[in-house]
């Protein structure tokens, strides 16, 4: 974990708690990553979708916090797509243990920091 790189997260906005826990390890000065923040909180554009785009683009990965609220996110799920579609790798993470929610075509792994970490590494 020597190099910082951008990791941009994506989340379902019912798991914006998640987000904030790791955008709290994200300000630690030895963690990996630095870490973008593209909450939404008015209605989905075709400006934010060129935003967003563009933040994913500068972005080492992607990091999709996966709970039963991703299947119903349609934020979520076009941040992933776009990921996809540009080439950036993308890693999920399971927020909760009881939830073991899947994505497709998504890798997701236990919510560790060192697999988070690991993942970044390799990135």
């Amino acid at each position: 974990m020597t190099n910082k790189k951008v990791i941009f997260v994506a989340f379902a906005i019912e798991d914006e708690r998640i987000r904030d826990m790791i955008r709290g390890q994200s300000l630690h000065t030895d963690t990996p990553f630095e870490y973008i923040d593209m909450s939404v909180k008015e209605a989905y554009d075709e400006d934010w979708k060129a935003k967003v785009k563009t933040r994913i683009l500068r972005s080492a990965g992607v990091l999709a916090i996966v709970t039963k609220s991703s299947t119903s996110s349609t934020g979520q799920r076009w941040e992933i797509q776009c990921a996809k579609e540009v080439g950036v790798p993308i890693r999920g993470i399971w927020a909760y243990k009881e939830d073991r929610t899947e994505i497709a075509g998504v890798k997701t792994m236990v919510w560790t920091w060192e697999n988070i970490g690991n993942w970044i590494d390799s990135l």
